[in-house]
């Protein structure tokens, strides 16, 4: 991983007018290299400063999104497969929402595409998927991009520090309300 790392940061150094676009490009192919978000935000950061690494990181996630949304209902399998995880990770009835979905994002070994789907799960319509995409991509992306130089100085106990406030953060932001069909209930009658 810090070989290709190391490849993008000499490519974007030696080719200044594309390095933008080839940034953003980066950000649509990442998943294929299993390089994790927060790698490429905070890389976004050292290449380009805060503010531009903010808007470019922004720009690459929302096509990631917009490509996701196009790409998952042509793949049945692979959504369904997302279901299921979903399912295994946070219950059966559960549906997140946007302000839980944004907390998970922060978490680095969650994965972005099953945040995808329960994204997707409460706002089925393009434009509404596209403004949680959108509200839950800003906090990853600037506690990332601005932060990326600092993380990298946590001790383990202030990690566990963060994450267990994440944690309070994801309970608080939870659904209160749960609607359950009665042949969901009694699976019997």
């Amino acid at each position: 991983m810090n070989d290709q790392l190391l490849m993008l940061f000499s490519f974007v150094e030696g080719s200044a007018v594309l390095a933008p676009f080839m940034f953003i490009l980066f950000h649509l192919l990442r998943q294929f290299v299993f390089i994790p978000v927060a790698v490429v935000c905070m890389a976004g950061g050292i290449l380009f400063g805060s503010l531009l690494g903010i808007v470019y990181s922004l720009i690459g996630l929302l096509l990631l999104s917009a490509l996701f949304y196009g790409c998952i209902k042509k793949l049945p399998r692979t959504y369904e497969k997302l279901l299921k995880i979903k399912q295994k990770c946070f219950g059966h009835h559960a549906k997140l929402t946007v302000g839980q979905i944004a907390i998970l994002r922060l978490i680095p070994f969650f994965h972005y595409h099953l945040l995808n789907v329960c994204l997707l799960e409460r706002a089925p319509a393009f434009r509404s998927y596209m403004k949680g995409s959108l509200t839950t991509n800003i906090p990853l992306v600037v506690f990332y991009t601005v932060f990326g130089q600092f993380i990298s100085r946590f001790t383990p106990s202030m990690i566990i520090i963060i994450l267990f406030a994440l944690s309070i953060l994801f309970f608080i932001l939870r659904e209160k309300v749960v609607v359950m069909k009665w042949k969901e209930f009694f699976p019997g009658t």
